[in-house]
Formats: structure tokens, sequence, C-alpha cells
């Protein structure tokens, strides 16, 4: 991901999540996910990346839907 996409996906994750108090959680992940695409392994350790991929399973709705934010931001290419 270059610098222009980052800036572009951080932008509209900030303005969502300000936007959609209900999805705060979901864009609070996304925004993570986009830094670990970003920097890579230089943000975070494997073991934190793994634990935020699991999140996802959680019973916690809210840490459901930071770890599904997290998935998706971390795809962004």
């Amino acid at each position: 991901m270059d610098k222009v996409i980052f800036e572009h996906e951080m932008s509209k994750a900030k303005a969502f999540k300000d936007a959609d108090p209900d999805r705060a959680d979901y864009w609070a992940g996304y925004q993570r996910g986009l830094r670990r695409a970003y920097h890579g392994e230089n943000f975070g350790t494997e073991s934190e990346h793994a634990l935020w991929l699991a999140t996802i399973n959680s019973e916690d709705i809210s840490k459901q839907q930071r770890g599904k934010g997290y998935r998706d931001g971390s795809r962004i290419r």
C-alpha cells in the first residue's frame, strides 16, 4: 500500500467512525489494520496480528467488530 492510499483510507475510516457511532469499534479496528498493512511487520508482532484476527470469534460484540475491521483494513493493498 502506498502513502496516498493509506492516507485516503485512514481519512475515510475516521469520518465513518465519527458519522456512525454504532460502528465505531469496526472503524477503530480498521484503522489499526490499515497501519499494519501500510507499515507491515514493523507495526506489531505476528502474535499481536494473530490476536487481533482471533477477536473475530469473540463472544464480545465490540471485540468482534474491532477484529472484523482489523481484518478488512489489513487486507487493503
